[in-house]
Parts: structure tokens; C-alpha cells; sequence
């Protein structure tokens, strides 16, 4: 049985007051949560914060990118154990909006992924298609490239240590939401990559996370389906009531 996890990728908002009083609100909330694991992704600036706003409950923080040098000249930038010194035991790799407007791709994806494990962070790597490669019917040449080119060059063992986060792209902040449907076919596809790659018992142990304008009114009908496994949620976290409906939702 795969356990569901909600996470919530906060994007460029909250400063770290603001951080506080989220959590402030937040963790009451959320106190009895048992069937699912929790992960919120902050800026970077909000990391310690966060980790000290979650110390003994079941909150996991996690940072939204990350190097994949240990040190070094890279101006911006931060590694993986400059992460996990914060608190972190989370990190997304390669979000629609990486790929979009600062060049990730499978290559610098697959060098944060190796990163990350090394450091033992959990990566969650994400992929998903633009709505002009759906609308061509390219979803799946799109996700067996984003899957292969990056996971395909991983170790068993590695690939064992890795959440994948499916978004398609036109439904991010748009409002719009894959219909599970939709949903269902594209995480399917996912999962029979993955029996390609690593085999039908690594295929069936993967957690696939669901993320695309995800809200309380909808996480319903995409955690009836089987092969979705939590949630990405992006807006709606941001609220520690409306993202605590998500996280409560059996």
C-alpha cells in the first residue's frame, strides 16, 4: 500500500513572519493526520523558520530546488547540504517552472536528483507536458523523454529513493484541472514507464504526486483514483485552512 503524500510547493510567496503565522494556524489543524505524509516547500529564506515551526510534529519541509555541487562559485545558488543543515528532508526537481524560465532540463535534473539522494533529501521530480504537446498529442513522447532521460539513468536503488510529481503544465495557476480521466491516463503511462525501466515491483512501490490548480473541491475525485498518489498543490497551500482540507481528505 502506498502511502499518500500532500505537498505543498509555496512558490515565491510568504516571508518568514508570514511563515510563522501559517504554521501558527496550520499545525492544529493538521495534528491528527496519520494516513498521509505532509511536506511543505517554502523559498529558501523560510527554511529555518518552517523547520523550527514543525520541530515534533509530522510536518516535513522541503526547499524547491537545489544545486547539484556540494560547494563552489555558483552565485544564487545552494546545495544539498546546505539544505538538509536547515532541516529539510524534501526537495522538487525540476518543476514546470524550472524547465520553463531557467533551463532545467533531464540532464541538470538527473545531477540534483543524484545530489539530493547523496545527501539523503527525498526528490520530487517532476514531469508533464505543455498544453500545445497535448493539444499535438505528444503527452506521452514528452513523458517518456522527461521519465528516461533523467530517472532511465538512475541506479535501482536510487530510483527507489525518488517521489515523481506529475503537472501537466496548462493546468498550473490557470485553474484549470486535469479531469481524472486525464489524470488516470497520464499517471498510468508514468507507472508503465517505470515497469520498463525498473521492473514491475519498483513500478508498484513508486509514488506518482497529482499537481495542477489541486483545491479542496477537487482532490476528491483525483484521490479516487488508484494510481494517484497525493498531491503537488500549489495555491491553495498557501491558505493553512484550505490546504489543511486537502491534507485531511481520506
Amino acid at each position: 500500500m502506498r502511502r499518500p503524500i500532500m505537498a505543498g510547493n509555496w512558490k515565491m510567496y510568504k516571508t518568514p513572519a508570514e511563515t510563522v503565522a501559517f504554521f501558527e494556524k496550520f499545525r492544529p489543524l493538521v495534528a491528527d493526520v496519520t494516513h498521509a505524509e505532509i511536506v511543505v516547500c517554502p523559498p529558501f529564506v523560510d527554511l529555518p523558520a518552517a523547520a523550527e515551526a514543525c520541530q515534533r510534529t509530522r510536518i516535513q519541509i522541503g526547499a524547491q530546488n537545489m544545486h547539484w555541487a556540494t560547494e563552489g562559485a555558483f552565485t544564487g545558488e545552494v546545495s544539498a547540504d546546505m539544505l538538509r543543515a536547515t532541516g529539510c528532508q524534501w526537495v522538487i526537481v525540476a518543476h514546470s517552472e524550472r524547465r520553463e524560465y531557467f533551463g532545467e532540463t533531464e540532464e541538470t535534473a538527473l545531477k540534483k536528483i543524484s545530489a539530493a539522494l547523496q545527501a539523503g533529501l527525498i526528490p520530487i521530480y517532476c514531469v508533464g507536458e505543455q498544453l500545445r504537446e497535448r493539444e499535438s498529442e505528444k503527452t506521452q513522447q514528452v513523458l517518456g523523454r522527461q521519465l528516461q532521460g533523467c530517472l532511465g539513468k538512475l541506479t535501482l536503488e536510487q530510483f527507489r529513493g525518488v517521489v515523481i510529481a506529475y503537472e501537466p503544465c496548462w493546468a498550473i495557476g490557470t485553474g484549470r484541472v486535469a479531469t481524472p480521466e486525464i489524470a488516470a491516463d497520464a499517471h498510468a503511462f508514468i507507472r508503465s514507464q517505470i515497469r520498463e525501466l525498473f521492473g514491475p515491483e519498483a513500478a508498484a512501490a513508486c509514488r506518482i504526486l497529482y499537481g495542477g490548480s489541486v483545491k479542496p473541491d477537487n482532490v476528491g475525485g483525483l484521490m479516487a483514483l488508484d494510481q494517484i498518489d497525493g498531491t503537488l498543490v500549489g495555491g491553495a497551500s498557501l491558505d493553512p485552512s484550505s490546504f489543511a482540507d486537502i491534507v485531511n481528505f481520506k
